[in-house]
């Protein structure tokens, strides 16, 4: 069944058209961005389908985005992850091989990576600067056909999320959820509360039009039964379920450390992040050709 997609057309000159694609088994979005007058695009938080049961893996959904950039005769010029996810494999290393635009992703995922190495007891085992084409820095620009792109660190959820700002519209992943739903858990690893709220603070600090693209929704939501993932930054600042109107850190910090104590881990997250953090390869194969994961028993 093809993805639920929904579009959100450039605003003018300078402004991106966005194509959303939900995922309703991981509760992700999916983004094409594309500068209509050069006919190139970015890919951003591309899910590598993967079934927890089986351990088995598929590119179906990337490469329905794919069939969608083609039939659209764009050309891909960057694939673009936010973070190593928590709770999908990222398709990032097939999406270069398959287009040969050159993937990236936040340099803070060095930092990201270390800690990962020892919470898998895995030394010597992920190497960003190897699996990615660029780090980035906070406060780096760079080109998406005529559109400037600039990166901005976005803490808490992870210690090295950023958030790709393109004209009038900003990625900004797992920072915010859609304005019924509220922010995002910031309980991870390298993540914290206090963080987020900052992040958020930036964010909201964009122009009152910029449109805020979501990572995630997980409908039903009141009554709403389509996922959602589009909303201005004016209307998160005034009605944002967790952080609107004139909600103070302290509340803030109350009710996502509340939450955040009652969350599960993600069902894949264990096996997402060893893959993740080498660019959305599984691991070196062994004697008999096959990956193998590694999971920690009793770390969570």
């Amino acid at each position: 069944m093809p993805m639920f997609h929904r579009t959100s057309p450039s605003t003018g000159p300078g402004s991106p058209r966005v194509e959303g694609f939900y995922d309703a088994a991981t509760g992700s979005i999916q983004y094409v961005a594309i500068d209509e007058a050069t006919g190139t695009c970015a890919l951003i938080d591309v899910v590598q389908d993967f079934d927890p049961g089986s351990a088995r893996r598929s590119f179906d959904s990337a490469k329905e985005i794919l069939e969608f950039v083609r039939g659209e005769g764009l050309t891909v010029a960057w694939v673009l992850d936010t973070h190593p996810h928590a709770d999908h494999l990222m398709a990032s290393a097939w999406l270069r091989e398959e287009t040969g635009a050159p993937n990236a992703i936040g340099d803070k995922v060095v930092e990201i990576a270390g800690l990962w190495s020892d919470i898998y007891n895995l030394p010597d085992t992920f190497d960003p600067a190897r699996d990615f084409d660029r780090l980035f820095a906070d406060g780096e620009t760079f080109r998406l056909g005529g559109l400037e792109v600039q990166v901005m660190l976005s803490p808490g959820h992870t210690l090295g999320s950023v958030t790709y700002v393109i004209g009038d519209a900003a990625f900004v992943h797992d920072t915010f959820m859609h304005v019924d739903s509220g922010t995002s858990r910031a309980d991870f690893p390298g993540g914290t509360s206090r963080e987020l709220w900052h992040s958020l603070q930036a964010i909201l600090a964009l122009p009152d039009e910029t449109r805020l693209f979501i990572g995630h929704d997980y409908p039903p939501v009141g009554d709403r039964e389509d996922p959602a993932w589009e909303a201005t930054v004016a209307r998160h600042r005034a009605h944002n379920k967790h952080i609107g109107g004139d909600v103070t850190e302290a509340e803030f910090l109350r009710l996502r450390d509340g939450r955040d104590a009652t969350l599960p881990l993600p069902d894949r997250m264990l096996h997402a992040l060893q893959v993740n953090l080498r660019g959305g390869r599984l691991p070196e194969p062994e004697a008999d050709g096959h990956s193998y994961f590694k999971i920690p028993a009793n770390k969570f």
